[in-house]
């Protein structure tokens, strides 16, 4: 499952942490390394703090936008270090990691890290399943980037150490308590999703797009939180085209 983890670094400042970032994933055996937008790369810096982890950093993928980086991912969570005024799922690094080791083994998950001085913005929070939140000292809460990126990965090798451990025995059931007869819908497929719920709305007069208060975000949980599957994803948008159709 490590195999399948993105660690997706969002508009890095400096090249130095994207080393760091580096050699703590190979530290703890991942290797898939997403740059958005970063700040300052290629740079001598960041080749100096991988070390022993140039290859990682040799294979590092950079994207434009988010939306590239998280393609083709069927669960995506966000660390944040601050609560939101529209409260998420949120789940430490332990407890994210053993929902991490519980996908299906050919899903592909993206963990996301913001700018080094605040963090992911709201709008990518509302492209996470969940949120991760790394429970620091209250008197000195501020966390390193390449630091916060090791415990995650930290927790994602215990977690899968104690899978090779149990290796045999029947592992945790699936959240619904059932194996589901379709793959869960990827980050892509969620976000056109939202955009044509979004133009539906509007042409039903649902969402005021000059005053749309929270009610996309509201509704972006609501879909995120229950983990849809392709086929649903599909269902919901024949709902809204037929609902178009109307309208027309």
């Amino acid at each position: 499952m490590l195999e399948n983890i993105r660690i997706v670094l969002i508009n890095t400042s400096h090249p130095g942490n994207i080393g760091a970032a580096a050699r703590a994933m190979k530290n703890m055996g991942l290797s898939d390394l997403r740059l958005v937008a970063p700040k300052l790369y290629p740079h001598e810096k960041a080749v100096w703090r991988a070390a022993s982890a140039a290859d990682v950093l040799d294979q590092a993928v950079v994207h434009e936008t988010l939306e590239d980086a998280v393609q083709g991912c069927q669960l995506v969570i966000g660390t944040s270090a601050r609560d939101r005024s529209i409260p998420w799922p949120v789940m430490n690094a332990r407890e994210a990691a053993e929902t991490v080791l519980q996908e299906p083994g050919n899903n592909k998950v993206a963990l996301l890290f913001g700018r080094e001085d605040r963090g992911l913005t709201n709008e990518e929070l509302q492209q996470c399943n969940f949120h991760l939140q790394i429970p620091t000292n209250d008197a000195y809460s501020s966390l390193n980037l390449a630091a916060a990126v090791q415990v995650a990965c930290y927790e994602l090798r215990m977690a899968a150490l104690a899978r090779q451990e149990m290796e045999g025995t029947p592992g945790p059931k699936p959240d619904w308590g059932v194996e589901w007869d379709a793959e869960t819908a990827d980050a892509d497929e969620l976000r056109r999703l939202f955009e044509h719920m979004e133009e539906a709305l509007v042409q039903l007069e649902v969402i005021n797009p000059k005053n749309p208060r929270q009610l996309m975000t509201r509704l972006k949980r609501l879909v995120l939180r229950s983990r849809p599957d392709k086929v649903e994803v599909n269902l919901l948008r024949g709902v809204f085209s037929a609902a178009q159709k109307l309208v027309k």
